[in-house]
């Protein structure tokens, strides 16, 4: 089996090639690289019970990432949850890793659910909890969490380190998000859009109000800190 990983790791790494190092998109950009190479490898050890599922998962959801840097690349509206991150990506007063876990919260929040809806729907699985799928959904936090940690201190320069025990923000704003949470909450909402698949206005409604409340949290978690 092909590992998806490599492929999405490659388009990562051409679009930080020509982003400037002050770009809060390339700093999310970096996040989900490392990210990606770091469950690519899991992927490869056979560490998954369904690679099948992982394997039309994480194409699926990389794409809608990979939509937003299209669109704004080509100076188009991007999708609405990834407004704060773009509209904001060169601001100076924001730390590096604000945007890292900026991105994580529009990426993992909102995409992460329509992802699982659509592989689930390809692949004629249910979203019930300890499925394989499911537990490898699960199994996947704590590369996550490990990865996250290790981006964490790389992100904190000293000039972050001074402002954040100046102002006591950076951590704080941090400590405050987590994967965990955001990917169960992901799988929450999918099975939420599942449920509303035979009402489609409504289900369109709750797609934008969900779009509107993770690009609101997003706004929050790029508070200025200098």
């Amino acid at each position: 089996m092909v590992n998806p990983f490599e492929v999405i790791a490659a388009r990562l790494e051409s679009i930080a090639a020509p982003m400037s190092k002050n770009d809060g998109v390339r700093a999310f950009n970096d996040l989900y690289l490392d990210v990606t190479r770091a469950v690519g490898i899991e992927f490869a050890k056979g560490r998954y019970e369904d690679p099948a599922f992982f394997a039309r998962l994480a194409p699926i959801f990389s794409n809608l990432y990979f939509e937003a840097v299209d669109a704004a690349g080509a100076k188009h509206a991007v999708p609405r949850v990834w407004v704060p991150l773009f509209e904001k990506r060169f601001d100076s007063r924001i730390a590096a890793i604000q945007f890292a876990i900026a991105g994580m919260n529009a990426h993992i929040n909102h995409d992460l659910s329509i992802a699982l809806v659509a592989v689930t729907r390809e692949l004629g699985y249910d979203l019930g909890l300890d499925t394989p799928h499911h537990r490898d959904h699960l199994r996947v936090n704590t590369t996550l969490t490990r990865v996250m940690g290790e981006v964490k201190e790389r992100f904190e320069t000293e000039m972050e380190r001074t402002v954040d025990r100046a102002l006591g923000t950076i951590d704080d704003l941090v400590a405050s998000w987590s994967i965990e949470r955001a990917r169960d909450n992901a799988w929450t909402q999918a099975q939420t859009l599942v449920a509303l698949e035979h009402v489609p206005f409504i289900r369109d409604q709750y797609l934008l109000a969900l779009a509107r409340t993770v690009g609101l949290a997003t706004r929050t978690l790029l508070v200025k800190t200098g």
